[in-house]
């Protein structure tokens, strides 16, 4: 057994960066198409999609390094 149990970095990168790409496709919709769809659409949504971008984006670069790379190394 490994030194953090029995996990699985393959699927647990592929489920990561899955994650992180809806956070991307989920605040890109909502902040740039939500206006055109729904009309006006309150500043802290606007901010909670833009956030979820972000989050979304530094979730791609960083889940397949960590995941993938670092802990499975660490072990």
């Amino acid at each position: 057994m490994g030194r953090y149990g029995d996990i699985d970095y393959p699927t647990l990168t592929k489920r990561a960066t899955l994650l992180s790409v809806c956070l991307v496709l989920g605040g890109f919709l909502l902040a740039d198409a939500g206006p055109a769809l729904l009309g006006s659409i309150p500043g802290w949504a606007m901010t909670t999609a833009v956030d979820a971008e972000g989050l979304g984006a530094l979730g791609i670069v960083l889940c397949p390094l960590v995941f993938g790379v670092v802990l499975p190394l660490t072990e």
